[in-house]
């Protein structure tokens, strides 16, 4: 736990390596929060020059992890001028990514129709929480809200009540992960057809689509309803999150026997009591077994015994200490950037790495003359 965050220049990092595998795409968003502009962030991440269109004076911290990597561009859109470039620029774009509530950019003037009779090519990025139909199309809501109706929350915490998942399920798994997937299988179709097309990448789609398995293992009666009774959801002994003497957390996920088996063995689990893995009344008693069991050292002492053996174990880091874990330092999964620790690009990529580029300021109609020039010159 001693390594720091390293700052020496490396591929994922530092602009003056290749470019990503998205170099020479264009894409144009329409600025927003959270899923919208952490999608951005891993396409900027990938090569894509990706042009910010924010309100004047909004002054977006665009240094931060979410907002790296991007030219911005203040604009009033409802300026008839300004809309009049921003028609121009998209033009030339490949993609659009807007996250406003449906309709909004149809009243703006830049709905799909009108944008892919100007540009056929164009991939138009739609992300918001219930999607761009249904009842509940124009309603208010967050990820709380979205990841309730699929399921996913109900299933989440102890028995007692749900906990929430931060944001992850909803803004950012089942919503910008999704909506980078569609903007980049529609990219990759509209290289071979010419064409665009609409994006409808809803949050509640997403979250939904991330509980497959859990209906899979429901319909086969592998997984009972009601929270902390199976075993992915705290309910086995074997899965879960346990305190030791210091206060911290350790995490194991004993699973299969061969593990289960190292597990009993570096525990010193000699009760016959854990001969009954697989058995769902007895998880209640083996994990109070267990839970004295760890309580006995700390998360240290507890590493030095279990950490990159078999049994699937891992210490519970908080946000301060996971990016010096000796694991995380040596991938340089973190990296510090304006003062600012964060997570480096994801996923990697072996010839063309993603980097980090620095943010600046951009005027429209410059960004319109070097596309235009850019598109005239490639023909």
């Amino acid at each position: 736990m001693e390594n720091k965050v390293p700052d020496k220049p490396d591929p994922q990092t530092s602009p003056s390596v290749a470019l990503g595998p998205l170099a020479g795409f264009r894409i144009v968003e329409f600025a927003g929060i959270g899923p919208g502009p952490f999608a951005c962030m891993m396409l900027a991440d990938m090569g894509a020059e990706v042009i910010t269109l924010d309100r004047p004076g909004a002054n977006k911290n665009q240094k931060s992890a979410a907002g790296r990597g991007r030219k911005v561009v203040e604009i009033d859109l409802k300026d008839k001028t300004a809309l009049g470039e921003v028609l121009d620029l998209l033009e030339h774009a490949d993609a659009l990514i807007e996250g406003f509530r449906p309709g909004v950019m149809e009243r703006l003037g830049l709905g799909p129709d009108v944008l892919l009779a100007r540009n056929p090519r164009l991939v138009f990025g739609r992300m918001t929480g219930w999607g761009q139909d249904g009842p509940l199309a124009q309603a208010a809501g967050h990820d709380i809200n979205y990841i309730s109706v699929t399921g996913a929350l109900a299933a989440i915490g102890p028995a007692e009540t749900p906990v929430l998942p931060l944001n992850l399920v909803g803004d950012f798994g089942g919503g910008a992960l999704y909506l980078v997937a569609g903007v980049l299988a529609a990219l990759l179709e509209a290289s071979k057809s010419g064409k665009g097309q609409v994006v409808d990448a809803a949050m509640c789609d997403g979250a939904a689509s991330l509980m497959s398995m859990f209906f899979d293992l429901t319909a086969t009666g592998r997984w009972t309803e009601g929270r902390a009774n199976n075993f992915l959801d705290g309910g086995a002994h074997f899965y879960g999150v346990y305190q030791c003497a210091c206060g911290h957390f350790i995490s194991i996920g004993s699973l299969e026997p061969q593990f289960y088996a190292l597990l009993r063995q570096l525990a010193g689990l000699s009760d016959q009591a854990f001969d009954a893995q697989m058995e769902r009344e007895a998880w209640p008693s083996l994990k109070e077994k267990l839970t004295e069991v760890f309580r006995t050292k700390t998360r240290d002492e507890w590493c030095q015994i279990m950490e990159g053996t078999d049994v699937c174990f891992a210490p519970v880091l908080t946000l301060a200490e996971a990016p010096l874990h000796p694991h995380m330092a040596a991938r340089k999964t973190f990296v510090e950037r304006h003062g600012v620790t964060q997570p480096a690009p994801a996923p990697r990529f072996s010839r063309t790495p993603s980097t980090i580029r620095e943010p600046a300021k951009a005027e429209i109609a410059g960004l319109v003359r070097e596309w235009q020039e850019k598109d005239s010159f490639s023909r």
